[in-house]
């Protein structure tokens, strides 16, 4: 690591020479995969930008000019080359974020790690540069092709397109990946512009050949050259973009490192907006990645350096739990289908694409359309599951609302990786769902505790055909079965307990939401030693609330609901609003996430932080009942 232990800064790069260029490159191919592996983390996106991103620091002075990444996850040589180059804590409590983030460095702008975001971000500074002065200063926004399929990129393309005189730069990773292959109408664009001889090499071509021919050649020539609009198009079809008035630059070899350079430095000197198109390759010069066809290792866990193979087999996880039983569904139910956003094999419905090639639909990074579709195709009488993180979902509730449920259409959302995931940070904590769906009239909502208890409720969910219904779990591995001891109403019950109170009610109703089920079992555990009688139910549904709830709080002194999700608005929000619907007047209280943005580290550090574990709760509860034990022999 001769060369990269001597970048400290982006201007450190400007002393090297082409051929220590060249070897930097390598020597940061090899740190990443060599660290990465340690840690886990997107290994494969930044393998493909080395080259990319050691030419826009070479052309560009940040932080005086800025330069930005949608998404974030492809900014790991940017740190590098930024003097961030301690990865052993990365993406742990500590450590460096596996995003870019403006607690770090000066360099870092926007914290994105939700797609399609950064060409607005970028409109936005550089009207802010136009109406300060500092036209000098270009904006840089570095987008890839999966990205550049979500509707926000183009909303932004459309008002950037509208200053001529703004110096915007918009560089397209074109790897034709997301997570996976990217897909689409704008994928196969890119694949022409990709593999269409270029329109100036073929205009060079033409002059010299026409030109030999007397009199009509050089009349031809220009009659073709007026006509460069139409010509380009065919040659070359790049006009979807300088239609909008945005000059386009590429091709280019995004692992070229003098042709990089040089299409950056005239996009730099153009004054305005400008799309200078990369083709890299994702996972380049590390062979696991390279042969690897799902995802070129975009995001790996700890493995093994030379095999890529993973340090250690976890055992069965949600996600696979889901695909399995969509797959079952599908042979049962023809009116099943599937959509994604881009992410068909990490939320599971690789399976089901493999079984019914013809009933699943990747619809790019574009949630808000996968709503919407979904509502088309349940008009049309099928029953649409709609997987996403749960994180990204919230980019489709206006059309969750709208175009679902006032509708009163039967499509399921399955939302992954719900509550606290950790280590990508505050962007990717499923924490908002549940609130935000509470307020959607007619929505029902399911939160599993468990791998029996998911293929149930999913069933449960998808015979529903006049409304909307969510299926959320956690991210990783399933834990065992927690079996129910009886059932109230539609709950089960997962601990009963003897009355306290010489026969009439028990002290804590403990009102467990989805995976929160064996730390509720604990609680009651701990309060037990305390004296406590404490019951345990998990609703199952939490939306609307079960209607056998508040009878069943009124046998009890206290009720205690826990769940992976923000506290505001959530659940226990709308097990208090029930209560008091039903004149039951008791102490409640809520145990979730505060509503704050959680750094990133491993997700039981962060319970543990905010306070969501067993012996937090208990050491609360038993509090308040002793403090209601002795106002009442106070009475």
């Amino acid at each position: 690591m001769a060369l990269l232990t001597r970048i400290r800064g982006p201007r450190d790069l400007d002393r090297l020479t082409p051929a220590q260029l060249a070897a930097l490159a390598e020597e940061i191919r090899g740190f990443l995969v060599e660290e990465v592996s340690k840690t886990g983390g997107h290994l494969g996106p930044n393998l493909g930008v080395v080259e990319l991103t050691i030419a826009l620091h070479r052309v560009f002075d940040s932080p005086r000019d800025r330069i930005l990444f949608d998404t974030g996850h492809q900014s790991y040589v940017h740190k590098l080359l930024t003097g961030r180059q301690d990865f052993s804590q990365l993406r742990m409590k500590g450590g460096l974020s596996g995003y870019p983030s403006r607690a770090e460095s000066e360099h870092d702008v926007i914290e994105n790690s939700h797609a399609s975001t950064v060409l607005g971000y970028a409109d936005g500074l550089a009207k802010a540069n136009q109406l300060q002065g500092h036209k000098d200063r270009p904006v840089v926004a570095v987008i890839g092709d999966g990205a550049l399929t979500g509707g926000m990129a183009w909303e932004a393309l459309n008002n950037i397109a509208d200053a001529k005189d703004r110096p915007l730069v918009i560089v397209v990773n074109d790897n034709e990946r997301s997570y996976s292959p990217t897909i689409g109408g704008l994928a196969n664009h890119l694949a022409t512009l990709r593999t269409t001889q270029g329109y100036e090499r073929f205009l060079s071509w033409g002059k010299d050949a026409l030109q030999r021919t007397p009199v009509v050649g050089q009349q031809l020539f220009e009659t073709l050259h007026g006509a460069k609009k139409g010509l380009k198009d065919f040659i070359a079809p790049q006009g979807m973009f300088e239609d909008l008035g945005i000059k386009y630059i590429g091709p280019i070899d995004g692992h070229d490192l003098t042709a990089l350079e040089s299409a950056l430095t005239k996009a730099r000197g153009f004054g305005g907006p400008v799309i200078v198109h990369c083709l890299t390759e994702k996972g380049r010069g590390y062979h696991a990645a390279e042969n690897n066809d799902e995802d070129r290792f975009h995001a790996v866990g700890v493995i093994h350096p030379e095999t890529g193979l993973p340090i250690k087999t976890a055992g069965k996880d949600w996600t696979s739990v889901f695909g399995e039983e969509m797959v079952a569904l599908g042979r049962e139910r023809k009116d099943i289908v599937g959509i994604t956003a881009a992410m068909l094999h990490p939320v599971g419905l690789a399976p089901f694409a493999k079984a019914f090639p013809n009933r699943i639909f990747d619809v790019g990074i574009a949630e808000q359309h996968a709503a919407v579709s979904a509502a088309g195709l349940a008009t049309n009488g099928l029953h649409p599951v709609v997987a996403v993180y749960a994180t990204f979902l919230n980019r489709a509730f206006d059309q969750v609302l709208m175009d679902v449920a006032l509708h009163r259409l039967g499509v399921t959302f399955v939302l992954d990786r719900a509550g606290v995931t950790g280590t990508d940070g505050a962007s990717h904590n499923g924490m908002w769902d549940m609130s935000i769906l509470q307020v959607v009239p007619g929505l029902r909502l399911a939160a599993p505790r468990d791998a029996d208890q998911l293929r149930a409720q999913l069933r449960e969910a998808v015979e529903v055909d006049d409304a909307p219904t969510v299926v959320r779990y956690s991210k990783g591995t399933v834990g065992p079965a927690v079996p129910a001891v009886g059932t109230v109403g539609g709950m089960d019950v997962l601990r009963e307990s003897e009355p306290s109170d010489g026969g009439r009610r028990a002290d804590v109703l403990i009102v467990s939401v989805g995976a929160m089920a064996p730390l509720c079992l604990e609680l009651a555990d701990l309060l037990a030693a305390q004296g406590i009688t404490a019951t345990v139910v998990d609703p199952r549904w939490v939306k609307p609330v079960d209607p056998a709830l508040p009878a069943l709080a009124a046998e009890h002194r206290v009720v205690v609901t826990v769940e992976d999700n923000g506290r505001a608005g959530g659940v226990g929000s709308a097990v208090a609003q029930a209560l008091r619907d039903a004149d039951v007047d008791l102490p409640l209280r809520d145990f979730g996430i505060p509503q704050q943005f959680l750094d990133h580290a491993t997700r039981d550090q962060i319970l543990a932080e905010i306070g969501l574990t067993a012996p937090d709760i208990a050491r609360q509860v038993t509090a308040l009942v002793s403090r209601l034990g002795a106002e009442a022999v106070q009475a």
